[in-house]
């Protein structure tokens, strides 16, 4: 494992570490008095456990050196927590920061950190171009959940792992691009998520107040009462 990988996998694990701590959070919801919660946390159990799996995989394969099968893992992953993701966008904080989308970012950028250690001679220049060019990803995808969604948590979590790999980059190689582009990444996420966030704070925004699948299921119907 290079220089990048000890670095990134550093600073990363500090962030799953918050993660989950917030996962014990949700899990104890499971248990909670009141049945709207329980109902909320049960309902995204499957995908939860699902991603547990599928990560454990992934990390018994990293460490082995199996990268191959573990991008194969991880990619499923990041499907299943894709479609947790567009099948529940609007529950409470308490289930979507550790649940879906405190995970959904990791998995995401796991893809490509894996996927450079994975391919032949990543030193290689076409290697550090494609780098450079596939690390805009994570700006783009950030501001897709940020503007369509109003997902302050999923613009937080990727500019906190912005900030992992343009650390990781600059111990590594102070002359070089990405971990200039990694900060400016992290910059821009997190003004965003800044924009997004104050007017939730304060009340403005209550897209996370509650879910809004099964209230439109049980609402009456227009035509009854003619």
């Amino acid at each position: 494992m290079n220089a990048l990988s000890v670095w990134w996998c550093a600073l990363s694990d500090i962030t799953r570490i918050v993660l989950f701590i917030l996962q014990a959070g949700y899990i104890a919801h499971l248990f909670s008095g009141t049945v709207e919660r329980v109902n909320e946390a049960c309902s995204v159990g499957s995908h939860f456990i699902l991603n547990n799996l599928l990560h454990f995989a992934f990390v018994m394969l990293f460490v082995r050196s199996y990268f191959g099968w573990a991008e194969l893992f991880i990619i499923l992953n990041f499907i299943n927590l894709t479609s947790l993701y567009f099948r529940h966008p609007g529950y409470a904080r308490f289930i979507h920061q550790p649940v879906v989308s405190g995970p959904l970012a990791w998995t995401f950028v796991a893809i490509y950190w894996n996927g450079a250690i994975m391919v032949p001679h990543p030193e290689s220049l076409v290697a550090r171009i494609f780098g450079n060019i596939f690390i805009w990803s994570i700006l783009v995808y950030g501001l897709f959940y940020i503007i369509i969604y109003k997902d302050y948590t999923m613009g937080f979590n990727l500019s906190v792992l912005s900030a992992a790999i343009g650390v990781s980059q600059f111990l590594r190689q102070v002359i070089a691009f990405q971990w200039i582009f990694a900060f400016i990444i992290m910059a821009i996420l997190f003004v965003a998520t800044i924009v997004v966030a104050i007017p939730a704070a304060t009340g403005k925004d209550v897209k996370f107040a509650r879910a809004r699948e099964g209230d439109t299921e049980r609402a009456p119907l227009l035509g009854e009462n003619n």
